[in-house]
């Protein structure tokens, strides 16, 4: 079961600067799970896994406006 992390209500860029904080306390292959409701982390959060050398396993919507991104930590 991945790590939660719950970034919900909260705008750009605090989704990405939580999600970032969290990343640094876990080990390579460590899997996050964030749930967000800001549009833009759809997007953010992604982009950011892609310059730091994270994958995206899977995003979904959860209804209500809200989304979570999982995220596979890697190993740079």
């Amino acid at each position: 079961m991945p790590e939660q992390l719950d970034c919900r209500h909260l705008l750009c860029p605090m989704p990405v600067i939580r999600t970032q904080a969290r990343v640094a306390g876990l080990a390579a292959g460590d899997e996050l799970e964030v749930a967000v409701t800001d549009p833009g982390a759809l997007e953010d959060v992604p982009a950011w896994c892609r310059v730091h050398g994270h994958e995206v396993v899977e995003t979904h919507e959860e209804g209500h406006g809200a989304f979570r991104i999982r995220i596979r930590v890697g190993g740079a």
